[in-house]
């Protein structure tokens, strides 16, 4: 990256920012303008024509609406390149990734995870920090630190500060209940606002990663997805339309407790079967442990089994069977055919691929459309950068 990329503090947020919330701005771009920026974002490099096709633009009005993109330094035009559509050269806009950056954080009950992300939420920097306890106070403080620190790093200005979290989180700002780390009612973005004067947005931890994929993962090609995570919980979310689905409710995991097993073993709740009994990592560690009579980690469950532990195995592969009618208990019910599956017990899928598979075909109609799996990496990262790319969606182009 440039030294005068590194440097930029040019912010394109430009409508639609909260109250009280600043930050260095280029000059004020019409929504149809906005509306150009945000497909060659989402699309990648693109021809005028192609633009005008997909904007159902004039080529005369795209040349108006894209010149002072490139006068602001937001899109760059490239060399002349050969257009295998119309067979003669053209030059191609692009977003300038560098034109600004977004800090993404993921917030659990025992860490802050950040990264530092360019316009298309790709991670430039990184920085972890444990939580000392789950006091607000004490979180706030470190969130504070974490944002200085990836902001130090990078040794440039920031335009906005996604957070992400499992929990209730009401008009983007406010979490009305984080059950990981015992709290409700914490205005965590104005209080964040207050201490560095950025732009701050609060999402909760799975819808952030459906935006994330909306602009810049399948959703670019898929109008309908759904999103699964397995993990210390289990996550559901969903796009139609190419709108993400939010609401009030989304922060209460509903996927959490879906039967999928009437003979699996009980939840916390008290649930035979669920989604978090047959799922979850702590679950899956605790069958067996107790079954082994001693403390089992996730990696070792998976070393037992391939050591022909069967104890281990059966667990290990009636989860996955589990995590094969979950899957296609979303496609179904929402008629996806587009499911991306992530979170930090990945391990389950990637392992037990085949059984998963097999057991996702069993619970579809025979001449239903295939249901495409995408998987996300398993880096613990992947979290916030959805978080940074809400605050993309938010605070670049609004």
């Amino acid at each position: 990256m440039s030294p005068e990329a590194m440097t930029s503090s040019d912010s394109i947020a430009t409508r639609n920012q909260p109250a009280g919330q600043s930050a260095d701005r280029i000059p004020l771009l019409s929504e149809p303008e906005l509306e150009v920026a945000r497909a060659i974002l989402i699309h990648g490099p693109s021809s005028r024509g192609e633009l005008s096709q997909r904007l159902n633009l004039s080529a005369a009005s795209l040349t108006r609406l894209s010149k002072p993109l490139l006068d602001a330094g937001i899109v760059s035009e490239s060399e002349l390149v050969l257009n295998g559509s119309v067979g003669r050269p053209v030059r191609l806009l692009d977003i300038r990734q560098e034109a600004t950056f977004f800090v993404g954080i993921k917030i659990t009950g025992q860490l802050a995870q950040g990264v530092l992300t360019d316009l298309r939420a790709k991670s430039r920097v990184s920085a972890t920090r444990d939580l000392p306890t789950r006091e607000v106070a004490d979180v706030l403080e470190v969130l504070v630190e974490l944002i200085g620190d990836l902001r130090e790093r990078a040794g440039q200005q920031i335009s906005g500060v996604g957070i992400s979290l499992g929990g209730q989180i009401s008009d983007g700002m406010a979490i009305e209940r984080a059950p990981f780390l015992g709290w409700r009612n914490v205005p965590l973005g104005d209080l964040l606002h207050q201490r560095t004067g950025l732009p701050v947005l609060v999402e909760n931890d799975v819808t952030a990663l459906v935006a994330a994929e909306q602009w810049f993962g399948v959703g670019r090609e898929a109008a309908n997805f759904a999103v699964v995570t397995i993990g210390a919980g289990v996550g559901y979310g969903l796009a139609i339309h190419r709108q993400v689905v939010r609401g009030r409710d989304a922060g209460l995991g509903l996927g959490g407790h879906f039967p999928l097993d009437p003979n699996g073993p009980l939840c916390m709740e008290g649930h035979r079967g669920c989604s978090t009994a047959m799922l979850t990592i702590p679950s899956i560690c605790a069958q067996i442990s107790t079954a082994l009579l001693r403390e089992v980690g996730y990696g070792e469950a998976f070393a037992l089994a391939a050591a022909g532990n069967k104890v281990a195995h059966s667990v290990l592969q009636a989860a996955a069977l589990a995590l094969g009618r979950f899957l296609a208990a979303a496609a179904n019910l929402t008629m996806v055919n587009v499911v991306v599956l992530g979170g930090e017990g990945i391990e389950l899928f990637s392992r037990f691929e085949q059984t998963v598979r097999s057991a996702l075909a069993a619970d579809r109609d025979p001449e239903a459309s295939e249901v495409r799996i995408a998987v996300l990496s398993p880096e613990f990262d992947q979290w916030a950068r959805g978080a940074a790319a809400v605050a993309i969606q938010k605070y670049a182009f609004a």
